[in-house]
């Protein structure tokens, strides 16, 4: 069984968000987002693919579908298939989150 301490997985890119896979099976997928300010996730979509924001630490802006808001510390969301979701990193702290997409887009 793996088992990981979520916190000790954090790390930041200067350059772009940075991506950390937690869990990859052929259904599903588990990672943590990092951005530093002024960072992004791009808005797109999935077809046939839910995805979930939980915000670990600080906050940002997620679209999803023709809306867009704050986010911050222990708040979630849902951006399902096909709705054009994304994230911007626009404060002044770091922000962390800790997404789940299923199933795992082809």
């Amino acid at each position: 069984m793996k088992v990981l301490k979520v916190r000790e997985q954090i790390a930041f890119k200067a350059e772009k968000m940075n991506k950390i896979s937690l869990f990859d099976s052929e259904r599903f997928f588990c990672d943590i987002y990092c951005l530093e300010p002024g960072q992004q996730q791009k808005v797109h979509a999935h077809e046939g693919s839910d995805k979930v924001y939980y915000v670990l630490e600080g906050t940002g802006k997620v679209t999803v579908g023709s809306e867009t808001r704050d986010l911050s510390t222990d708040e979630i969301t849902l951006a399902p298939s096909g709705e054009e979701h994304g994230v911007v990193n626009d404060s002044g702290g770091k922000l962390v989150l800790l997404v789940f997409m299923a199933p795992k887009p082809q």
